[in-house]
Formats: structure tokens, sequence, C-alpha cells
């Protein structure tokens, strides 16, 4: 019996999210530039999606752009953006037709207006679908996402639409950009990295961890299948034993 069969007989992640690092090293290392490194990555972003949805993955959330990353050269970032509309371009009709919903997840209006009127288009053409659910963490940054929870938290009290005593772990979880979102099952890392890098800090409480030194343009379906299997292989308590 191969990694695949094995892993189908196996019970599924509902939801994994994946922290998609090393383009910019893989690019070093095959002596190319940076936009490389990045181009090579978003491809495998589809290969990605079309695994999953092949194994019955149900949600996929790919951290794309983190709001740090507005810090890098100018030149990087605005090649990242056009990288993102030419992905969504070419991938709309695929995402399509085979039933694949795409969301958001982050602060639309720090996005160039192209980079965010194809987003949208897109989320709208997509919105109906529901075979696999993939949100797209784009300028995100989970400590803003958790103080902007609690700003809104805080309106909605002083309008008097929550109650103080009303407010506990499920109900703050309304005010997350996952409100509608199972809380990840399984998060990968590439390129070796040992951190979550302000990725759902909030989801990620009982989430199973997979770290691979593979660098994101070289995660492939076996690297998949491998991650898949590792959290299989765990007993998932939820400290109650």
């Amino acid at each position: 019996m191969n990694l695949e069969e094995q892993v189908r007989q196996g019970k599924m992640p509902r939801h994994i999210a994946i922290i998609m690092d090393g383009n910019r090293r893989w690019a070093k290392k095959n002596l190319m530039p940076s936009k490389i490194g990045h181009r090579e990555g978003s491809l495998r972003v589809i290969d990605l999606v079309k695994n999953c949805s092949s194994l019955g993955i149900e949600y996929l959330t790919v951290y794309a752009f983190s709001t740090e990353n507005w810090g890098r050269d100018k030149q990087e970032v605005d090649y990242i953006m056009n990288l993102l509309v030419e992905f969504v371009k070419k991938e709309l009709n695929y995402l399509n037709e085979n039933n694949v919903k795409l969301n958001l997840l982050g602060n639309l209006d720090d996005l160039p207006e192209k980079t965010r009127d194809e987003v949208m288009r897109s989320i709208e053409t997509t919105k109906n679908n529901n075979k696999l659910i993939l949100n797209i963490a784009l300028s995100y940054g989970s400590r803003t996402e958790i103080t902007d929870a609690v700003k809104k938290i805080i309106t909605d009290c002083e309008n008097k639409k929550i109650n103080i005593d009303e407010i506990n772990e499920e109900s703050f979880k309304k005010y997350l950009y996952t409100y509608d979102i199972p809380d990840p099952d399984l998060l990968i890392r590439t390129s070796g990295e040992m951190r979550v890098s302000n990725f759902l800090l909030y989801q990620l409480a009982y989430t199973e961890f997979y770290f691979t030194d593979v660098l994101w343009p070289e995660f492939n379906k076996d690297e998949l299948l491998k991650a898949i299997y590792s959290f299989q292989s765990r007993k998932r308590r939820y400290g109650k034993n």
C-alpha cells in the first residue's frame, strides 16, 4: 500500500492551514532573482488546491502576504501584488468549474486598487461554491485581527447590541475574520522555520503543527501526504486527558 492509499484510509483533517515559506531562499539556491521564487511558489498554490480537493479537504487557508510584508522592498511588493492578480485571473475558471470558493482573510483596504478589484470579482464569482473553501490570508496579521475584534465588541457593547456578560469564546469568534470557518486541524510550515509568524494566533489553540525543511516551491503532493500522514498518527486530546 502506498502513502496516498494509507492517507485516504485515515481520518482527514477538515481544515489545513499553510505558511508558504521559502520562495526567496529557493530562488537564491537556484541562482535566480527573488521574483522567480515568488512565481514558482504561486504555481504550487493551485497544485495544492487540486490535491486538497482530491483528498476531500473542506477548508484550505494559505498565508500569502502578511501585514509585516508591506515593509519589504517596494518592487518586490508590487511584483507580488501583480502576481496575485495574474494568479486569480488565470485560475478563476478552474476554481469555479471545480466548485472551489475563494475567500479573503485580511484588510482589503490595504491592497492596490487593481489587486482589490480582481480579488473581489473572484470572491463574487465563486461565492456559491462549496466543495473546497480556499482562504487566502492577504495583508493579514493575527494581532490586528484580534485588536479589530476587540474594537468591534466595544462598539457593539456601547450600542447595546451585546451585553458584556454575553462575551465568551464562542461569541468572540464571531468577530474574527474566520467567524464562519472551523479552526485548522493541521498547520504546515515549509522551509524549516518553527514559528507561526502572527498567523491565526487565536485559531491555532489546538491545531496540530507540522514543520518541514522543504522550501515552498518544492512542496508537492508527496510532501502534503507526508504532513497529513503525520497528522493522522497523532492523538488529539484537547487538554482533556
